[in-house]
């Protein structure tokens, strides 16, 4: 018999399977209950990113303010993020430009898209999950091996990739909330790696962001693929940010194993070239990457490849370094299809 689904604000809810006893209010009544609360407040907040990303733009978000096109927003245009991350520029955008028309997010990560699709279909129970995954692991604060044992049994459990689709989410969330640094990489296998981190309780069920994020990303078309496959969902007016993997500034700084295949320097000009077409194509980019230069300065790569187009050089903190005394302050790269004033680093 098929299971008949209540539809709150826009969100099907599985009803339970627990008789009701009398005066008392279902299961299914009080998580209906609590996400009307949560969404009310949720309406009122805007949407942030839900992941702890290494190498998220928030920071950074000041320059590429100062690196838009001088008419941006100014009229109804379309905003294209191939390689979306955590979304801190996605959401930024959608927060503060009313004329957006129309939003496409891409990653070639299917557990990092699937992640948010759920979030859009299943936000209830995603809530569900992630409160009982922070509930079991804050029990385990004080007892630093049973929480470690925790983690990995989770990690391993990630990696089967045999669970429903909600969990296997919620268990990506888990995992980002709770590793080092907020760092995605993977093996050849395709295997989840990264040790846990030394957070003591964080915050890994967000009720409040999850259902406005829901809410946002309503209006986005959320693809898995390449990057070239975004080109098919431009409008006139499109604009494109690139965030892909950095180049590595050394061996021991490369953590461009985002994804089962690696981001090389042949994956770096291919980026480039495409850039070039929707130059010709009269599409607007900006595109973000490490100066290399900066930590080599015979080694020109992105000076070259993109010496048709507008660099600037802006200071970013690094903080994906288990020394701490190694972190601080470097250059980034921002590269842009058109002439537009930006700060300078120096």
């Amino acid at each position: 018999m098929a299971i008949k689904l209540i539809t709150i604000m826009g969100h099907s809810v599985k009803p339970s399977k627990t008789k009701a006893k009398e005066n008392l209010p279902t299961p299914t009544s009080l998580r209906c209950i609590l996400f009307i609360l949560v969404h009310m407040q949720s309406k009122k907040m805007e949407a942030k990113p839900f992941l702890k990303w290494a190498g998220g733009k928030t920071q950074l978000i000041p320059e590429i303010k100062n690196a838009l096109p001088k008419d941006f927003g100014n009229k109804e245009f379309t905003f294209i993020e191939p390689f979306v991350g955590s979304g801190a520029i996605l959401f930024w955008v959608m927060n503060n430009y009313p004329n957006l028309k129309k939003v496409v997010i891409n990653d070639i990560n299917t557990d990092l898209t699937d992640t948010y699709k759920s979030i859009v279909s299943s936000p209830l129970e995603l809530i569900d999950v992630l409160g009982q995954l922070q509930a079991e692991y804050h029990a385990l604060q004080n007892n630093e091996e049973v929480k470690k044992e925790y983690y990995y049994e989770k990690r391993t459990l990630y990696n089967t990739r045999s669970t429903d689709q909600t969990t296997h989410s919620a268990l990506f969330i888990f995992l980002n909330r709770t590793c080092f640094n907020g760092l995605y990489r993977v093996n050849s296998k395709n295997h989840f790696n990264v040790p846990m981190g030394s957070y003591k309780a964080p915050t890994i069920c967000d009720k409040s962001n999850i259902l406005a994020v829901s809410e946002a990303l309503k209006k986005v078309v959320i693809l898995n693929g390449d990057f070239e496959e975004t080109l098919q969902e431009t409008t006139p007016n499109s604009l494109f940010y690139f965030d892909p993997p950095y180049k590595p500034l050394s061996q021991t700084s490369s953590f461009n194993s985002y994804a089962k295949d690696e981001f090389n320097d042949a994956e770096q000009i291919r980026l480039r070239d495409f850039c070039a077409k929707l130059n010709v194509l009269g599409h607007k980019w900006i595109l973000s990457n490490s100066d290399v230069r900066g930590k080599n300065s015979n080694d020109n790569f992105f000076d070259d490849i993109y010496a048709n187009f507008n660099i600037s050089r802006v200071r970013a903190k690094r903080s994906i370094n288990a020394n701490p005394d190694k972190r601080g302050e470097l250059n980034e790269l921002l590269i842009t299809s058109y002439l537009n004033h930006v700060q300078l680093a120096v």
